[in-house]
């Protein structure tokens, strides 16, 4: 088999898949389902595992596989960019999608619609690699509507759950207004290169750095920034970057696989691939560059609070989501675009294994989410229990894990950058490591240590949807679900250490990435690094660790040992938790101005330009202008001669006078 029917098996064999346990789901079975949709995903994994292979033997593609319209010079075509950025998100997708794969047969084991929720996250996975392998902006934005309408179908798969529907159109219209800005700044593209390919479009970006575009009058902006800007605006929306990021956390509402799969180690992270793949156009613009890392600092910082609040635990899970995409996001503002995607692997799959440990917990827990009626699962769970820990420490940036490598480095670049707004994106992700340390060992303690409050649970009738008996003491979860765990906690321990110096400081990315010598902060990063394991014991002297010590260590102490302080801090603070468990009132905002303002507009227009203007003045109107008209010509038609002939007498004098005027 040659290479390129390889690219072609990546993402059409989860295609397959999806077609099959959706149209024919009743007729292959749920076990059919399953087994057609996990071979797809499998086969496109050891298809990634070959591609990977040969991008490291030094083998890139950049070919079109399929035109589909051509317009004079203009052709718009699905097109495969195989390089290292590309390779690596591709394994990414695939792995972390097979273990979502494998572990629904356990969690949705007794839902009705089980092939279709395997028909969905199979499409899920097709959408998502046309989006990471894509050589041009049309099939990119093919790719990024995609996975927002299967998002779409997957947060609101429970349809007939009222907060499901809420929160699968509140994804939708969130995305919207991200993807409406995307659109505008591939329209500019295509204005201003006159190709959507993106070899061309980076060929060309150079020679139009100094372009201006009017937007207001008098007011002359750069190209380059006013299209940076509205291509990261889509990614705002994607990547839920403050103020879009409010559809995020209410998407928990959807089952926990696809919490894993879209929101923890795929979707949400295909604003950050946009931009470490538009890294060209973005080098030509600081402005651009201040603009992400600014509001990835906002993201990582106030989003980690709302985190400490919370007591679903698949929504502190989210709020983790949110706060590290800010630091992705972070890295992209100070050009470091590789630790950026570098985070973007290491996240993936430490927080698809904490969503999926997550769901072994509800599993086990007979669906009650509320980590207040939990604790001391640890001797239950054995497996849940290590995993979750493995996940956790992975999370706060612990030496030699995996997300240590990818944060330590987001800091110190941070620390390193010289754009505007770098102070404040340093002190943000600085706060955030006690912050994250704090809010992800706060569930960890409630979850599985301390004394056991499930019971108590029972008594405040926590528990809709017990299926097994109040009572029951939980169990550990099925291999089906405990399988991917293990999976997934193996690259959350090693793939750190093992990747660390090719993808950042070897020439792993090549020139899939590009980065402006005036932008020198991997630079810098290189002469300071002495090895993965130098990094890691350094890091035992550094801020950082005694910052996530501390996070560590406060949250055992009130939630193991002195329970009642975070009640009287919540008592003595009640602003500030007010604030934090209304998120801000983000949620209210938004509906009082845009779904308030909609509704206000709309009643406006239905009273006054409907009823008012179209049915007052012009239809009815017209019907009474007609009527008295009437009324005046009728008033004419007596039937008396004298009246006709008056009236002819009339006309002539009028007729006489208009000619008169004339001549």
């Amino acid at each position: 088999m040659d290479m390129q029917t390889l690219y072609l098996v990546v993402p059409l064999a989860p295609l397959a898949g999806a077609i099959v346990a959706g149209l024919l789901g009743r007729l292959v079975g749920r076990t059919g389902a399953h087994l057609v949709t996990i071979a797809g995903v499998a086969a496109a994994f050891v298809a990634s595992v070959l591609v990977f292979q040969d991008v490291l033997a030094g083998h890139t593609f950049n070919g079109t596989v399929y035109t589909w319209m051509a317009l004079g010079k203009l052709h718009f075509e699905v097109g495969f960019l195989i390089d290292a950025l590309t390779a690596m998100m591709m394994l990414v997708v695939t792995f972390v999608s097979l273990m979502v794969h494998v572990y629904t047969i356990g969690y949705m084991h007794d839902d009705p619609g089980y092939q279709r929720f395997f028909s969905y996250i199979s499409l899920f996975t097709f959408s998502m690699l046309m989006l990471v392998m894509s050589n041009n902006f049309l099939q990119l934005f093919f790719g990024w509507e995609a996975v927002g309408l299967v998002s779409y179908l997957l947060i609101g798969f429970w349809y007939t759950k009222e907060s499901a529907i809420y929160a699968n159109l509140k994804a939708f219209l969130v995305n919207r207004v991200g993807d409406f800005g995307f659109i505008l700044g591939i329209g500019l593209v295509l204005a201003y290169f006159g190709s959507l390919d993106y070899a061309t479009v980076f060929a060309k970006a150079p020679a139009l750095a100094g372009e201006t575009i009017t937007i207001l009058p008098g007011s002359p902006w750069s190209l380059m920034t006013v299209i940076a800007l509205l291509l990261f605006v889509g990614a705002m929306g994607k990547s839920a970057q403050f103020p879009l990021h409010v559809w995020l956390p209410d998407s928990m509402e959807g089952p926990t696989p696809i919490s894993a799969l879209i929101h923890a180690a795929t979707m949400v992270t295909a604003g950050i691939f946009m931009v470490a793949r538009m890294s060209p156009l973005y080098e030509l613009s600081d402005t651009a560059l201040s603009v992400v890392m600014v509001i990835g600092a906002i993201t990582a910082l106030f989003m980690g609070f709302l985190g400490m609040v919370q007591n679903d635990i698949k929504r502190v899970v989210a709020y983790s989501t949110l706060s590290q995409l800010g630091y992705m996001t972070v890295a992209l503002g100070a050009s470091a675009y590789s630790v950026a995607v570098f985070h973007l692997m290491t996240h993936a799959f430490f927080k698809a294994l904490l969503f999926l440990a997550a769901g072994s917990v509800i599993i086990a827990m007979h669906h009650n989410q509320d980590i207040r009626y939990m604790g001391g699962l640890r001797k239950y769970m054995p497996i849940t229990w290590i995993t979750s820990l493995i996940g956790s420490l992975a999370l706060i940036g612990t030496p030699f894990l995996s997300g240590f490598y990818s944060k330590e480095n987001i800091i110190e670049a941070a620390k390193l950058s010289h754009l505007p707004g770098a102070g404040f994106a340093y002190f943000a992700v600085l706060a955030g490591v006690f912050v994250t340390a704090f809010y992800s060992f706060r569930m960890y303690f409630l979850v599985f240590h301390g004394k056991e409050r499930f019971r108590q649970g029972h008594a405040h009738g926590n528990e809709p949807d017990d299926h097994h008996g109040h009572g029951a003491a939980p169990q550990e979860t099925p291999w089906v679900v405990t399988g991917p765990l293990l999976a997934l906690a193996l690259p959350s321990l090693a793939i750190g250490y093992m990747t660390v110096e090719p993808m950042l400081f070897g020439d792993f990315f090549g020139k899939a990435i590009y980065v402006a010598d005036r932008h020198p902060v991997m630079t810098e990063l290189n002469r300071d690094f002495g090895g993965a394991m130098a990094m890691g014991l350094h890091a035992l002297t550094t801020l950082p660790f005694w910052l996530a010590a501390a996070g560590v260590g406060l949250a055992a102490f009130f939630y193991l040992r002195r329970p009642d302080i975070p009640a009287a801090l919540a008592q003595r603070f009640r602003f500030i938790y007010r604030l934090l468990v209304n998120k801000y009132w983000f949620d209210e905002l938004y509906s009082w101005l845009f779904a308030g303002g909609a509704r206000m507009l709309g009643s406006g227009l239905w009273r006054h330009g409907d009823q008012g203007v179209i049915d007052g003045w012009i239809v009815n109107g017209s019907a009474r202008l007609v009527e008295r008209f009437s009324r005046l010509v009728k008033a004419f038609q007596s039937g008396y001669i004298y009246h006709y002939a008056f009236a002819m007498l009339i006309g002539v004098f009028a007729l006489v006078t208009w000619f008169a005027r004339l001549n």
